[in-house]
């Protein structure tokens, strides 16, 4: 996947959380009560208020059944998809419900079969995905409304217009809520059977990257639950949400899963670094032109890099004999992913290492040889156009990715790259001087290049504590003549510095105001956006300073 992996809904979803490297605890949308051996049937508890707000899932991990892709999957079946379609296979649930749908009628089941067939493709795997992308971005029952606006929805939505209105009418007059709190007893089943998989896929992997997933990051992963869907890994993202549509079963496929639980980990990395992998494009340029790359990785280099990185860690993770690994390896090379040895090798340092993923990774794209990349990949003859067995596990992937914002201001000037990364490990070396001199000589020739007056700023803040001078450059970077507007990550923490000056300084008023600044960048890296949120806090509890 490249890739994103693929994000759920935000609204209906109880979210398990997951902090420091704790294990999972999974809940099915309004889970019924488990019924005493020997008892009596299960007895299924009064779901929630209508008017009550649903289980925050405002950063985390969970694991859950969501009424909205339940009330999908049944209009599906109600409409006619998998009508011919022999179910020997299929559970006795899914063949149950499938029959059940099939005998609806009514005036709003009519409409929708109406509307199935007006929009009905000749794939039926492309039928589905377009349904399934509408449960994971459909708020809450009965309504349906998405939760992003038009313009940020996928594009297989937006061929839906209307549905939201029809599976509204239909769920009201089938009574599938009704419904949806009857079979609540296979749900929590099925999660309560995830919950020991899913934690350990978690730990190992949170566990090796030496992350916490923070429980207050917007950015989620989430596992649904929906039994009609039958057979299927359907592995969703768009923006920072990643979602797995799961079947449930015996096993689940834990290579996929953590395949995208790496992507949510590990997919904000370049974005964040973009100075400092952009030195190593000229790897990607060479990989992009292999016959088996995926199509949509070919003019997206952080996304590429990012697959690479996960590709790399997997290789960690997984349980491989020596020929195995160099097999993979391999593979990897001929399908172009050229990035994924040279990771994989830079990995052994971050192992040795103490710092967490996030902010080793500058060290271990740094660490990535030129110069030997460049004389091995220029041996490597790429496999012919065609399917691979490493793709194969993969292959039910949807992936909807929101361009990353780039930073425009990067010079097209290698040699000014260069000193603009030179003049960061300085700073990590603590050298002011030297990062000084480095951001200098990039703005000798691009006065306005806001990563240099950025640099020139931190060495100012960070190293020479010269408060004074930091307010200038960033005020400069924030609405001057230096205004970073197509370079969200210097705009964004240059709010931040300023705001956590002005509240070093007493001006609480001023501090805020540049932390909802900060927040207000589009596209701002989520580490910056974790930080303007701590900044709002710590100035909303600051009790003023007495009036003279």
């Amino acid at each position: 996947m490249s890739r994103r992996a693929k994000q759920t809904t935000r609204a209906t979803f109880c979210l398990l959380t997951v902090v420091a490297l704790s294990g999972l605890s999974c809940h099915a949308q309004n889970p019924p009560t488990a019924p005493a051996p020997d008892k009596g049937p299960a007895v299924v508890p009064t779901p929630r208020s209508r008017t009550e707000a649903p289980a925050a899932v405002q950063g985390g991990v969970s694991v859950d059944g969501s009424e909205a892709m339940f009330t999908t999957m049944c209009a599906l079946l109600a409409a006619g998809f998998e009508a011919d379609v022999s179910s020997d296979h299929w559970s006795a649930y899914r063949t149950q419900m499938r029959a059940r749908m099939q005998a609806q009628q009514g005036p709003a089941v009519e409409a929708l079969r109406q509307f199935y067939r007006e929009h009905q493709l000749a794939d039926p795997g492309a039928m589905l995905s377009r349904y399934l992308w509408f449960g994971l971005v459909s708020g809450p029952a009965p309504r349906f409304t998405p939760t992003l606006r038009r313009d940020e929805l996928p594009p297989e939505i937006l061929v839906l217009e209307g549905f939201s209105e029809i599976l509204s009418a239909y769920y009201t007059e089938q009574k599938i809520g009704q419904l949806w709190r009857q079979v609540q007893p296979v749900y929590a089943r099925e999660i309560d059977h995830l919950h020991d998989q899913v934690s350990q896929i978690v730990f190992v992997t949170s566990g090796y990257l030496r992350e916490i997933i923070d429980s207050n990051n917007e950015r989620t992963f989430t596992i649904v639950i929906e039994p009609l869907v039958g057979r299927i890994t359907n592995v969703r993202n768009y923006g920072d949400h990643y979602a797995i549509v799961l079947s449930g079963g015996d096993d689940i496929p834990t290579d996929v899963v953590r395949h995208a639980f790496l992507h949510y980990m590990l997919d904000p990395l370049p974005l964040s670094y973009p100075h400092v992998v952009v030195v190593k494009r000229p790897l990607f340029e060479k990989g992009a032109a292999a016959p088996r790359l995926a199509q949509e990785l070919r003019d997206d280099y952080p996304s590429y890099l990012a697959e690479c990185t996960v590709r790399a860690v997997e290789l960690k993770l997984k349980k491989m004999s020596p020929g195995e690994r160099d097999a993979a390896l391999q593979r990897d090379d001929l399908d172009g992913y050229v990035m994924v040895r040279p990771l994989f090798e830079g990995l052994a340092k971050f192992e040795g290492s103490e710092p967490a993923m996030k902010l080793y990774f500058p060290d271990l794209i740094r660490g990535i040889d030129m110069n030997a990349e460049n004389k091995r990949i220029a041996a490597i003859t790429f496999a012919p156009e065609g399917p691979t067995q490493a793709n194969a596990a993969f292959d039910k992937e949807e992936v909807a990715r929101r361009r990353a914002l780039q930073p425009a201001a990067l010079p097209n000037d290698s040699a000014a790259i260069a000193d603009l990364t030179e003049g960061e490990r300085h700073i990590a070396e603590k050298n002011a001087r030297a990062a000084e001199e480095s951001f200098k000589r990039v703005l000798a020739k691009y006065p306005d290049q806001t990563r240099a007056w950025y640099g020139l700023g931190l060495v100012a803040l960070l190293l020479d504590h010269d408060m004074a001078r930091a307010k200038e450059v960033f005020s400069g970077l924030t609405d001057g003549e230096h205004a970073a507007d197509k370079d969200p990550l210097v705009m964004s923490w240059s709010h931040i510095y300023l705001g956590r000056i002005y509240d070093n300084e007493g001006h609480a008023d001023r501090a805020k105001t540049q932390f909802e600044a900060a927040l207000a960048v589009q596209g701002l890296p989520d580490r910056a956006r974790d930080a303007a949120q701590k900044g709002l806090e710590v100035v909303n509890t600051e009790k003023p300073a007495a009036q003279p």
